[in-house]
């Protein structure tokens, strides 16, 4: 459970990065995100998703700790 909630806390600091760094794009992306559908959020969430798993599985799976 330590380590769980390290990997979430790490999440958190490089999810906070962008809003630290640049508040006006994040801003503008916002915008532009705003006007897409939904359904293409749900494609992007997925393949973010998967893209997770994948490099988890890769980590993981090549000794890599």
């Amino acid at each position: 459970m330590e380590y769980f909630l390290s990997v979430v806390g790490m999440v958190f600091v490089i999810e906070a990065l962008p809003y630290i760094a640049f508040p006006g794009k994040v801003k503008k992306y916002m915008k532009v995100i705003g006007l897409l559908p939904d359904r293409k959020l749900q494609v992007i969430g997925l393949l973010m998703a998967l893209s997770g798993l994948a490099i988890l599985y890769l980590a993981r799976g090549t000794g890599l700790k």
